[in-house]
């Protein structure tokens, strides 16, 4: 990933928030929309665009673009930044390869209380049958 060549990828668009606020809300445009187009995008490489393109599968638009927004600050500044925050913690996630499992076998003790406490049951119920004349 080329942290540059994604920046500059970036577009940004100023809109106007929803919600409470009355008149400052009505009058500025403090919501944030980040827009970036993975598909066409340098900052990757196959490996890793086929990769975002599986993590976003539900949040890739029809032409391949990521749409995050923000809209909990008052500033339009701040809402800027944590919008591209969002992107670059989503990719970050997108991008993390998880470790693959390996099977783990019971530990012998386990195996042998599980055998003990079997066997104790199983006695048990040998002593709720009729007697045997």
């Amino acid at each position: 990933m080329h942290l540059k060549t994604l920046l500059a990828e970036i577009k940004y668009k100023a809109v106007r928030s929803s919600g409470a606020g009355g008149q400052h809300v009505n009058k500025v445009a403090t919501k944030v929309v980040l827009f970036f187009n993975l598909i066409d995008s340098e900052a990757f490489n196959e490996t890793e665009k086929y990769r975002l393109m599986k993590f976003f599968e539900k949040d890739l638009s029809q032409e391949g673009i990521l749409q995050f927004s923000a809209s909990e600050s008052r500033s339009q500044f701040k809402n800027k930044k944590i919008a591209h925050q969002k992107l670059l913690d989503a990719i970050g996630e997108g991008l993390r390869v998880n470790k693959v499992r390996r099977k783990s076998k019971p530990s012998r003790s386990s195996v042998l209380k599980g055998k003990v406490k079997k066997k104790r049951l199983s006695d048990k119920k040998k002593l709720r049958k009729r007697p045997e004349l």
